[in-house]
């Protein structure tokens, strides 16, 4: 008869776990805040008096992201 050949079993205590070192995840945490910045001014700032960009070009590509997070456009 052939029989199932299980994998060993692992015990939570047996995994290592390595810590990551804040030096390798600051830089990756300033670029995504930073990111989300400039992110966050297209979405809610980028028209009228403020705009970077002349017409109403990125103001139309953001027109449903800044009714869904609630930021008045017209």
């Amino acid at each position: 008869m052939a029989q199932a050949i299980a994998p060993p079993a692992i015990s939570p205590t047996s995994a290592a776990v390595t810590p990551i070192p804040l030096r390798a995840v600051l830089p990756w945490a300033v670029f995504v805040g930073t990111l989300m910045l400039v992110l966050l001014y297209f979405v809610g700032a980028e028209q009228g008096a403020t705009s970077v960009f002349s017409g109403a070009g990125v103001h139309e590509w953001v027109h449903d992201g800044r009714h869904l997070l609630g930021f008045p456009c017209h």
